[in-house]
């Protein structure tokens, strides 16, 4: 046996490329460039008015208290709006994806002359700039009695208006998402369900529904972060302060002669909170359902 052993050969390093530098360099600055504001109203938050109207914003603080977080919370009555946006924000999520789901299974499921003419005419309407229909809208809303379903007894300055136009608004493009994800699903499992004698809800219900639970986690997690932060419609349909959702609400920490930026801050960053704790909740369906399809040839 040979004393003299072979070295064996060394890897060798992959040579850094410039352009992927230039990447992670890029992507860097740009995560920097989006959190910055972030990071600006924690700070501001964190410091009590009077020292950074006397030392200005750019300086360094003598002390970070959370006193402005509760005062927030305690002069805008945040308890009460959070719930104004649940009653909105629950109901509106929860018919959009029923509504939008029956159009999808409808024109994936079955052939008809005006397939894609259905489609697109849901599809259209995401393409609508919402201020267009402002004033005939808001006509709309006070021409509307419901006597006895609102308390104003109008549609108008009521939370069901607010989550029906979140409704026709948001619809077509769930109807979009979900109609694409169910083509994807093999038809003969409706097929075999049509033989067996399945009605065509019990396919809708008990099939093909729950094959799409990621594509809905997905859409639930993006609507209810949309509807949550919606700020337009809360002020153009909503007249009475004790209506307005949690957006709409924070109004009420600006005075009419002088306004506590660092409060403002404050009450910002606890109005992001609902929306932080729905994205890790459903973060796990939110990816997956991104990524569905993205093997599939």
């Amino acid at each position: 046996m040979s004393t003299s052993t072979a070295a064996a050969p060394l890897k060798q390093r992959t040579p850094v490329r410039p352009a992927r530098v230039l990447l992670h360099t890029f992507l860097v600055v740009t995560s920097l460039a989006w959190l910055a504001p972030l990071l600006w109203a924690i700070f501001a938050a964190l410091r009590p008015y009077s020292e950074t109207s006397n030392k200005g914003y750019v300086s360094w603080p003598d002390k970070l208290t959370f006193d402005n977080f509760k005062n927030a919370f305690e002069q805008s009555d945040m308890l009460h709006y959070f719930g104004n946006t649940l009653i909105i924000a629950v109901p509106a999520v929860l018919l959009t994806l029923l509504f939008s789901s029956m159009v999808a299974f409808y024109v994936s499921r079955f052939d008809f002359r005006l397939n894609i003419a259905l489609l697109l005419l849901f599809t259209a309407g995401n393409l609508l700039p919402q201020q267009v229909i402002i004033t005939p809208l808001y006509r709309m809303y006070l021409l509307i009695d419901l006597p006895g379903i609102t308390a104003s007894g109008k549609l108008y300055d009521s939370a069901l208006g607010l989550v029906l136009i979140h409704v026709a608004f948001q619809s077509g493009f769930c109807a979009f998402v979900l109609s694409n994800y169910m083509r994807m699903l093999p038809h003969e499992l409706t097929e075999a369900a049509l033989v067996d004698g399945a009605s065509v809800w019990r396919m809708y219900w008990q099939i093909v529904l729950p094959l799409c639970k990621p594509a809905m986690a997905a859409l639930a997690t993006l609507l209810s972060i949309w509807i949550y932060n919606d700020f337009f419609w809360a002020i153009v349909l909503i007249s009475t302060g004790e209506n307005m959702p949690i957006t709409s609400a924070l109004n009420n920490l600006s005075g009419q002669y002088f306004t506590d930026p660092n409060l403002v801050a404050a009450g910002a960053l606890l109005t992001a909170i609902p929306t932080l704790i729905v994205y890790f909740v459903l973060q796990r369906q939110f990816v997956s359902g991104l990524t569905l399809g993205a093997n599939k040839g």
